[in-house]
């Protein structure tokens, strides 16, 4: 369903998750249309901030902080100050390849603090502020593989299933005041993701990097981009996500869980 759709974004957009792959896209695609941008990762932004400025964007500052933290997000807080918040891209997240019970427990502790707790709070904090205003966007990043249970990419998977979710109860609860939350469902992208998850040489990998439509950051961030524009609650990214997404809803849960750690496994 769709709703207040607009022609173009404008006003102050904060980009999370902004340094590279889909959120580097979404910064680009809001610069194109003359917004003001914050954007904020956990690591520096010099080429991010370039390209937001070479593509038009009216104003860039950028904040480097750990949305998994509490101290992050009370520095977001602090670096939007009384702005009012047009659009919010809340794109930051990260996960884990390997065997749950093999991981470092702090190292799952980040993945549920970055993809949830941060996640939540800044929907929580941005969410008021524009339901009182009557008027705002946030797209958020969840990802078709919350529809997915995912042996050796578990907590990731199961993040994104409360990401997911969230954003569509969020949107209900929503629809009457103004406020638009679109949440965006790519699959494998070929971002940095798999090299930070330390998942380089698996089948996913692989497909992220393929010439399968809907892979590439830039179409991925495009597609979200324009639901956001047109009001949708959910955008599913590319053909091949697109048929995951039937097959997810259709497949036992058990069957789709042997699937995933097929592909999750090195390909070597």
């Amino acid at each position: 369903m769709s709703k207040n759709p607009v022609d173009k974004l404008s006003g102050f957009a904060v980009v999370t998750g902004a340094s590279t792959g889909i959120g580097f896209e979404l910064a680009r695609l809001a610069a194109r249309d003359g917004c003001s941008l914050l954007l904020v990762a956990d690591e520096p932004m010099d080429r991010a901030e370039a390209a937001a400025r070479d593509a038009g964007a009216a104003r860039v500052e950028t904040l480097e902080a750990d949305l998994g933290t509490e101290a992050g997000v009370d520095a977001l807080a602090a670096a939007i100050g009384t702005r009012a918040v047009d659009v919010l891209f809340a794109n930051a997240g990260e996960g884990q390849g390997g065997a749950f019970l093999d991981q470092d427990w702090d190292s799952v502790a980040s993945t549920i603090d970055t993809n949830i707790k941060g996640t939540v709070s800044l929907l929580h904090r941005t969410g008021r502020e524009m339901r009182a205003r009557g008027s705002g966007r946030i797209l958020v990043t969840g990802s078709i593989a919350g529809e997915i249970p995912g042996p050796l990419n578990l907590t990731y998977n199961a993040t994104k299933a409360f990401i997911d979710d969230f954003c569509v109860g969020l949107a209900e609860e929503l629809k009457d005041t103004g406020v638009v939350i679109s949440c965006l469902l790519p699959g494998a992208t070929d971002t940095h993701f798999f090299e930070r998850a330390d998942m380089e040489d698996t089948r996913l990998a692989e497909s992220a990097g393929s010439s399968l439509a809907g892979v590439d950051p830039a179409q991925v961030a495009r597609h979200g981009y324009e639901a956001l524009l047109k009001g949708e609650t959910q955008k599913v990214s590319g053909l091949m996500n697109k048929l995951q997404h039937v097959f997810a809803g259709v497949l036992p849960d058990e069957m789709l869980a042997k699937m995933h750690r097929h592909l999750a496994v090195s390909s070597t």
